[in-house]
């Protein structure tokens, strides 16, 4: 298993017959549990590419506006990433209200064009919204991130 994350480059990486998952899903600004970490975990003996929009640093001073060049730099990674990767894994921690993983399911989902995957458990605020459009779109739903990630290591 390869990782990689923001700002390096991971177009090399997908060029190789490993499948690639781009992990999407709560971060909130460090408020959301680090779920990409157990992902990554999980899946270490996998042969695959990752695809974590989860920096290890992180600014929150930056101003989040498109003249911001790495604020764009960290947009622009993974809007690339989602468009690349042969699939999606979205995760709405219950904890969070998410708005850029809802924006971005909407993409994915929309698309039609890559597999997604999706774990919602109860308790996500939006949980009905969430269900409705995997439903409406044919995608895979989990109720807990275990079982999802056991699902992806198959």
């Amino acid at each position: 298993m390869v990782e990689i994350k923001p700002p390096n480059d991971f177009k090399a990486y997908l060029l190789s017959s490993r499948p690639s998952i781009f992990l999407a899903g709560s971060i909130e600004m460090g408020m959301a549990e680090d779920w990409q970490k157990r992902v990554v975990n999980s899946l270490k003996d996998v042969n695959c590419t990752i695809l974590n929009p989860r920096r290890d640093v992180w600014d929150k001073t930056w101003v989040q506006s498109k003249d911001n060049p790495k604020f764009r730099e960290q947009v622009e990674w993974e809007l690339d990433g989602i468009e690349s990767a042969n699939a999606v894994f979205f995760y709405f921690d219950p904890n969070t209200k998410s708005p850029i993983t809802l924006m971005e399911l909407g993409l994915v989902a929309g698309s039609n064009t890559q597999f997604c995957y999706v774990c919602c458990p109860e308790g996500f605020w939006r949980k009905g919204n969430v269900d409705i459009v995997c439903e409406r779109n044919d995608i895979t739903m989990f109720e807990s991130l275990d079982v999802a990630i056991e699902y992806i290591k198959g």
